[in-house]
């Protein structure tokens, strides 16, 4: 039996669901971006690429929280 995500990543399954890409993948985005401040990377999320606002802050608060360095699958 596994545990229910808490926090940030019980949005996970529906972020992939909705927007049709892993969370691996948007988390290398977010890596990847020269922003580095929550709420910049959050617009940047919902302007140019379309997520909702929630979806968007769970991405960045769950990314940004990792080790630096990390690569990680999201689950």
């Amino acid at each position: 039996m596994t545990a229910t995500p808490k926090g940030p990543a019980s949005y996970f399954p529906s972020i992939e669901k909705k927007y049709g890409r892993p969370i691996a993948e948007w988390k290398e985005l977010i890596r990847s971006s020269p922003l580095t401040k929550h709420m910049e990377l959050v617009t940047w999320l919902k302007t140019e690429h379309g997520l909702g606002h929630g979806h968007a802050n769970a991405l960045v608060a769950h990314t940004l929280a990792e080790p630096a360095g990390l690569s990680s699958t999201g689950r």
